[in-house]
């Protein structure tokens, strides 16, 4: 069964989220604060507080796995403040319903990268052909800086 969509075009908020896997996001560890939207806007821009500001507090939710949170917090980058907490602004909607929406959208989108644990990097060995190509091009720079050297008279 679809969500209805309500009259702003936002859809109502779950419970919780889905992340991936086994992991869901309670919708109470969400904390979101509506301010005012910077640029312009004209009559309304300072009376009305559309812009969306989304903080969920990373390193204290009990929801999500340690080496997710790692993950998270790398990803998250200056989005992260030094107390462990994740702050995302949306402002790019007219409607706080519509920047509530792309907050959280913007948060499963960071969270579910950070559900994926990064390849094992395999190191590769040089082929011989590039190891001679490497010592053709050293031994020709030695002899070209030879040549430059002192002239016997």
């Amino acid at each position: 069964m679809l969500p209805s969509a309500d009259i702003s075009g936002a859809l109502p908020i779950p419970e919780s989220i889905h992340i991936g896997g086994a992991v869901y996001l309670p919708l109470a560890e969400l904390d979101i604060d509506y301010v005012r939207s910077p640029g312009p806007g004209g009559q309304n821009v300072n009376k009305v507080a559309t812009a969306a500001q989304l903080r969920f507090d990373l390193t204290g939710s009990p929801s999500l796995p340690e080496p997710v949170k790692l993950r998270a917090a790398a990803l998250a980058g200056s989005r992260l403040t030094t107390e462990g907490v994740i702050v995302i602004s949306a402002s790019r909607h007219r409607t706080q319903p519509l920047n509530r929406d792309d907050a959280i959208e913007r948060l499963v989108a960071l969270l579910r990268a950070a559900l994926t644990p990064p390849k094992p990097r395999r190191p590769t060995r040089p082929t011989y052909g590039s190891k001679q190509r490497r010592l053709e091009g050293k031994t020709q720079r030695s002899t070209t800086k030879r040549l430059r050297g002192k002239v016997d008279f």
